[in-house]
């Protein structure tokens, strides 16, 4: 199968200099979404047609042409005469043997399963259409059917009365056969209100050859809604992460409010997993059985380990989190950490690149960064660990069954030995023996005498 992508319009209503197509949803752009959906059929041809944005739009598919894909081709449409223009611009690079399915760019959650049902009914020489019937059809092309039978399309500003009235429009998705296709298309004539070439005029054509016209719908009415602003991008956004909330309820997962979800990459959960409200789950986040997440907490390809808990208003980036363990509220645990069994990080404390042995604990306003720290460690309200020279980074090696007194300061490279202790405020510069009392801290004074001073008042 040929997939032509069409991706070159303006999008003046999204007041934006970035591309239509490259707008966000769930953290990914539009096209990105379609191209997504459309590698899962496989095609032997994808190619995708550009025009404003200039390299914006041919750079983002570029950082696609990767793995055992098939490659993505582009075709710049300049300028931009309608859709069955843009479609031309494809035709040097299609398949002749293979039918064409043609996708838009700014429609993103048209599901694999309804284009291959499209594609199923029409086969090899039929042309296929993705309709679907609406009760507000105002704006949209109507499928113009007699006996049943479609006979054309025809566009709302181009349609009579009766033609308004009609409710089943056109989603501009459709699967054709391509030797069919290739004569169609230069057939078309821009003879119409908008002064274009519509791709839907080959409904017409296929008729007037015999080509039989089939339809198929989607799913939801969801499936072929565009962005053509930010309000509908809005309102697909929340449509998107609904049907993501549904398929966790399916799965097991305990959502507090399906409605406050954000997924924007990919969320797999054990069974027993509880999220509160608020959480936002960013690229890969793997959260294991009887793991609870609590509200307006952030992970970013993240590993969970089962039976965690994350406190509300945690923020979680690229660590990992081991079984039992007990995370927040407001803790920030930074790339590169890598967490034991049962290690409790308390409020307020930020965790950067550094290990934590199982049964460890930081559960006050401390900051551990590049760090590895032992088994039953106890790391007092305060404690920082001092690993940066301005120019460098060091690292600090706290070993089993340590405790370090609040307000302590390890400045690295350090290593605090096993069993030992170092007093309330201490700032360690030297190692410090195992099994032993370490302190720094000057005399305390007491000087007699001594008044607080008084504000003088003005003459």
């Amino acid at each position: 199968m040929n997939v032509v992508i069409l991706a070159a319009g303006m999008g003046k209503r999204m007041q934006s200099a970035l591309p239509k197509v490259l707008h966000p949803l769930a953290g990914k752009p539009l096209l990105l979404h379609v191209i997504d959906t459309a590698r899962t059929l496989a095609p032997s041809k994808l190619c995708v047609i550009y025009g404003h944005g200039g390299a914006a739009v041919p750079e983002a598919v570029e950082r696609q042409n990767t793995g055992a894909h098939a490659k993505i081709d582009t075709a710049l449409q300049e300028p931009q005469l309608g859709t069955g223009h843009a479609v031309m611009q494809a035709v040097p690079q299609l398949d002749e043997n293979a039918p064409t399915l043609i996708l838009y760019g700014d429609v993103p959650l048209t599901t694999a399963d309804s284009l291959k049902r499209l594609a199923e009914a029409a086969g090899s020489d039929k042309l296929g259409i993705l309709t679907v019937e609406q009760a507000n059809p105002f704006g949209l092309g109507r499928i113009v059917r007699e006996g049943g039978d479609i006979r054309r399309i025809v566009e709302e500003k181009d349609a009579t009365p009766d033609e308004r009235a009609i409710r089943e429009i056109n989603s501009g998705i459709m699967v054709v056969p391509t030797r069919h296709l290739k004569k169609w298309l230069a057939a078309l004539s821009n003879n119409n209100a908008q002064g274009e070439y519509y791709l839907t005029d080959i409904v017409a054509q296929a008729v007037a050859d015999g080509v039989k016209v089939v339809s198929s719908q989607p799913s939801g009415e969801w499936e072929v809604a565009g962005v053509n602003s930010k309000v509908q991008l809005a309102e697909l956004e929340r449509r998107h992460q609904l049907n993501i909330a549904q398929a966790l309820l399916e799965k097991g997962v305990h959502l507090l409010d399906p409605a406050r979800i954000d997924v924007r990459g990919e969320l797999i959960c054990g069974r027993d997993v509880t999220i509160d409200v608020g959480c936002v789950f960013e690229g890969k986040v793997e959260l294991a059985d009887g793991v609870s997440v609590g509200a307006h907490s952030v992970l970013v390809n993240a590993r969970v380990a089962a039976g965690a808990s994350i406190k509300p208003f945690c923020h979680i980036e690229e660590a990992v989190v081991g079984p039992k363990s007990v995370i927040g509220p407001y803790a920030r645990l930074r790339p590169g950490t890598e967490l034991a069994e049962d290690v409790h990080i308390g409020n307020f404390v930020e965790i950067k690149n550094s290990q934590i042995a199982a049964h460890s604990k930081a559960n006050h306003l401390a900051y551990v960064g590049d760090a590895t720290v032992g088994s039953r460690v106890n790391i007092g309200a305060g404690t920082i660990t001092c690993n940066y020279d301005g120019a460098n980074k060091f690292r600090t090696v706290i070993e089993d069954d340590a405790f370090i007194g609040s307000d302590s300061q390890l400045v690295a490279p350090v290593t605090v030995g096993k069993g030992a202790t170092l007093g309330a405020g201490t700032t360690l510069t030297k190692d410090a023996p195992a099994g032993q009392l370490t302190i720094s801290r000057s005399k305390q004074m007491t000087i007699e005498n001594w008044k607080r001073p008084v504000k003088v008042k003005k003459a």
